[in-house]
């Protein structure tokens, strides 16, 4: 993936890290504050280190720039060539390319695990694709120690492109030896090992791959005599490799795990080497007679014919992979803002079952904290009203709200204890004034409706135990709600829930309809402030008073009315 789609990911990350500290999370402002400012800063460490890294790799990898990696549209093998590999490349040149492969070259051990990061974050969808050819030319060594160390060094390198890649990438060999004297001036001769079920094979061009015995077999003393030659010479070629190769990557060594190549390939054909090689050596312990040191200009045949039994997986493009890291962020996201949801939604039930349970054991004697906790929970109420007309806000949400359960047991709660009236100050003589009754909105009707609940007739009761029909006396009823939402449907509203409780009360009571005056005022005569739950809970109410007035309420049948 580019680092434009990783600094995109780091961003996203860190938005939906603020959306979930700000919108969900259970967390004090202060430490909503703290966490959000924390986040911040690590995202632009994050976002300074990748910048680093990515300068990092340029400059690591400026031997193999951009021109020289494969398109992204190239659909053959990519081979990281490590090792021995100066030999196979034009002078200047840092990659080959062919008709089934790309081959870069790799300066040093060192680069190789940069140059793997680098090549799956330009182009992730050929990881699949990316193998390590180690090779190997004896003649280019002249001690064993220290052949040994630099084979060594490959392997750890090869092992740190695990980080980059997810896995150790498939490793092969090639190895490159001089043929013999006789057979100076033939082709290259290829021996190849794919598996071990069949063998060493030889590769003749035109006509793939044949067992090592059938290529030995052929008629005619001379040429018979020539891939005897060649056949004594690749048994001690086996022998070195063997000893010097196959053993090294067979035995765990601290780190290093054991690693198998997937193909091996040796190939004859004269390579430049220098005086007293371990190709020389090897060849003077087994016939006491050295070969002769070879000139060529030419680079070392590649190994195209092992190509397609190298192993194949599926690629992943840089659009694909953004994707699926984007996908985890908002699932991870999702699954931490449900939680966060869900634990919001339990405190709310704690806090309010809380209030309930402190207000169910006062007795009301004396009254002053039964009026507190009563007025905690109509604070409640309101709150709860509020978000059932207006949505309960988003860290409640989720499919998660539980404050619909909460209502009918808080209007409830509400609606069965009223507080004594003062009593009246010493000496003092009543007088005929009009008596007003407020009851609250929220414990007669459901929201936005004017019908009377079926919870709200024992609240009826108690409240108008005073308000009774006299002669000469008008009951008035009237309706009163908030400043939120349209004024005129606000005014309609508060009249019919006015004829609702005069309806009940005409009833009920066995009151003529005389007796009675009904007003709807909406939202225009408020007792107290509209910009708190609390103020618009207050207003949202209907008011009965009895008001002297002459020749009103005329009760047949009754001479006097206490």
């Amino acid at each position: 993936m580019r680092d434009a789609y990783r600094s995109l990911l780091t961003a996203l990350g860190v938005v939906l890290a603020l959306w979930l500290i700000l919108g969900f999370w259970p967390l004090s402002s202060g430490s909503r504050v703290a966490l959000s400012l924390l986040v911040v800063l690590v995202s632009g460490g994050m976002l300074w280190r990748q910048r680093r890294a990515s300068q990092a790799r340029t400059t690591a990898v400026r031997d193999i720039v951009d021109e020289n990696l494969p398109p992204e549209d190239f659909q053959g093998a990519v081979i990281l060539v490590c090792g021995d590999n100066s030999p196979l490349f034009v002078s200047g040149s840092r990659h080959r390319e062919t008709r089934q492969g790309w081959y870069l070259w790799v300066k040093d051990a060192e680069q190789l695990p940069l140059l793997a990061q680098h090549l799956s974050l330009v182009h992730p969808a050929q990881v699949s694709q990316i193998s390590v050819m180690l090779a190997v030319v004896p003649e280019q060594h002249t001690s064993g120690d220290d052949f040994t160390q630099h084979f060594r060094g490959w392997q750890r390198a090869v092992v740190r492109c695990r980080a980059a890649f997810g896995t150790i990438p498939p490793l092969w060999t090639v190895t490159w030896v001089s043929p013999p004297v006789a057979c100076a001036e033939a082709e290259p001769v290829w021996f190849t090992t794919v598996s071990p079920r069949s063998g060493i094979q030889m590769y003749q061009p035109g006509q793939g791959n044949v067992s090592l015995t059938e290529w030995t077999r052929e008629s005619g003393s001379d040429g018979r005599l020539s891939r005897l030659s060649q056949g004594l010479w690749l048994d001690s070629l086996l022998a070195w490799q063997n000893s010097a190769v196959n053993d090294l990557l067979s035995v765990r060594q601290g780190e290093l795990p054991v690693m198998k190549p997937c193909v091996q390939g040796m190939c004859m054909v004269p390579v430049n080497g220098i005086e007293g090689n371990l190709w020389q050596q090897h060849i003077t312990t087994v016939t006491a007679l050295p070969p002769d040191t070879v000139v060529t200009t030419e680079p070392l045949p590649l190994p195209e014919l092992l190509l397609p039994a190298l192993p194949r997986r599926r690629g992943v493009s840089r659009r694909m992979m953004f994707w699926r890291y984007a996908g985890l962020l908002g699932g991870i996201f999702l699954a931490l803002a449900m939680l966060a949801s869900w634990m919001n939604n339990q405190r709310l039930i704690r806090n309010v079952g809380d209030h309930l349970a402190l207000y169910h054991q006062l007795t009301g004697k004396p009254f002053a904290p039964k009026l507190r906790a009563q007025q905690r929970l109509r604070a409640d109420g309101a709150l709860l009203d509020d978000w059932a007309r207006r949505g309960e806000p988003l860290r409640y949400r989720l499919g998660l709200y539980q404050g619909l359960r909460l209502v009918p047991p808080v209007e409830a709660a509400v609606s069965d204890w009223a507080p004594p009236p003062p009593p009246p100050p010493p000496g003092s003589q009543p007088k005929p004034v009009s008596k007003i009754v407020r009851l609250d909105s929220m414990s007669l009707f459901d929201s936005g409706r004017f019908d009377l609940k079926p919870v709200s007739t024992k609240l009826l009761v108690n409240s108008l135990v005073g308000i009774k029909a006299k002669p000469g006396w008008l009951i008035v009823v009237s309706g009163h709600t908030d400043n939120t939402g349209n004024p005129q449907l606000n005014q309609t509203l508060s009249l019919k829930r006015a004829e609702a409780v005069r309806d009940w009360m005409r009833d009920t009571g066995d009151v003529p309809e005389s007796c009675f005056a009904v007003q709807g005022y909406g939202e225009s005569r408020p007792i107290a402030t509209n910009d708190t739950p609390d103020g618009r809970a207050l207003n949202r109410r209907v008011e009965i008073s009895l008001v002297p007035q002459a020749s009103a309420c005329q009760i047949q049948g009754v001479k006097k009315h206490e």
